[in-house]
């Protein structure tokens, strides 16, 4: 199951959970031990246990997608199911706080496929200035 997968019909709390079984099972997978991965995205052993039983909050963006990258995975999706924004859609809603929430609202419910068309439909338009 990926985060997307997870982002459909799945609450915070299930996330939450979700992003340290993930976690734990990754690292692992890589044979990599919990005090170097802790190393690695500069938090202590002690916290980063936790992250894995469900008892802290996912770390930050910036942790995250470090995870990620250590993982070779996409970040989007980690930080999906750490159930955080990343930093550039945060600002991009800053920047435009009236549109963007009305055009996720009016995109709730597509369907993947209607999410990719929507997706290419946006790429074209800037690709040609509009």
């Amino acid at each position: 199951m990926t985060a997307l997968d997870v982002e459909r019909g799945v609450g915070k709390a299930k996330r939450k959970a979700l992003f340290g079984a993930t976690l734990r099972e990754k690292r692992l997978a890589r044979k990599i031990s919990l005090r170097k991965l802790a190393e690695m995205i500069g938090v202590s052993s002690t916290y980063l246990s936790q992250v894995e039983q469900d008892r802290y909050d996912p770390p930050t963006v910036d942790r995250v997608t470090k995870i990620a990258e250590i993982f070779d995975e996409d970040p989007d999706e980690w930080i999906g199911l750490a159930n955080r924004v990343p930093d550039d859609v945060d600002t991009i809603v800053k920047e435009h706080p009236k549109e963007i929430p009305e055009l996720l609202r009016a995109a709730r419910g597509l369907s993947p496929e209607q999410f990719a068309r929507l997706q290419q439909t946006i790429k074209r338009m800037k690709a040609k200035g509009d």
